[in-house]
């Protein structure tokens, strides 16, 4: 069975393609695949021209990159689904409400996996040993406030607004790809 991230924003133009294009250059040498879809995507849109000029800065080729809507199967088939914010993480669970305890905003997990704990004994499931010590942690943490956990969307900003989107993409994806080492 492979080890899925989906990352979801509104659109799947901007933080969510970025946040995929940034994890598969972060998970690189670890098995897990990574996607994205958006809770109100038009299927076959191209990324934000801001969005793959940082998608290409890690070497990867953005311009095949199409669009996608959220569907349940996108969900159930998702070992970790990571939101761009706390409302579209309820979207996610209402629609496949067996994710509940797989699903976090991406800045929320990026706190928790920070905190966490890494499994003394690796493992062949690195990405579930980073989920269940990430879920552990929340026990400890006192809680954050709500605009903690949305990542603002740079639609209609500068490009300066996207860097600094991905660079909090980033700083919450490094935690995830520590604490998946760890655990294998």
């Amino acid at each position: 069975m492979v080890d899925r991230v989906l990352f979801v924003c509104h659109a799947n133009l901007c933080r969510s393609p970025m946040a995929e294009y940034l994890a598969k250059r972060l998970l690189a040498d670890r098995p897990v695949t990574v996607a994205s879809a958006g809770t109100d995507a038009m299927d076959g849109l191209a990324m934000h021209p801001y969005a793959m000029e940082i998608a290409a800065e890690g070497g990867a080729d953005p311009a095949a990159f199409r669009s996608r809507g959220l569907r349940p199967e996108f969900l159930a088939d998702a070992t970790l689904v990571l939101t761009a914010t706390r409302r579209q993480r309820s979207v996610c669970t209402a629609l496949a409400p067996a994710a509940l305890h797989r699903t976090f905003t991406l800045r929320q997990f990026g706190r928790l996996a920070e905190a966490a704990e890494p499994q003394a004994e690796p493992t062949d499931d690195s990405l579930r040993a980073a989920i269940a010590a990430a879920a552990h942690a929340r026990g400890r943490l006192q809680p954050a406030a709500p605009d903690a956990d949305d990542l603002r969307d740079p639609i209609g900003g500068t490009a300066a607004d996207f860097r600094r989107c991905a660079e909090e993409i980033e700083r919450s994806l490094r935690p995830l790809a520590a604490l998946i080492g760890a655990a294998g």
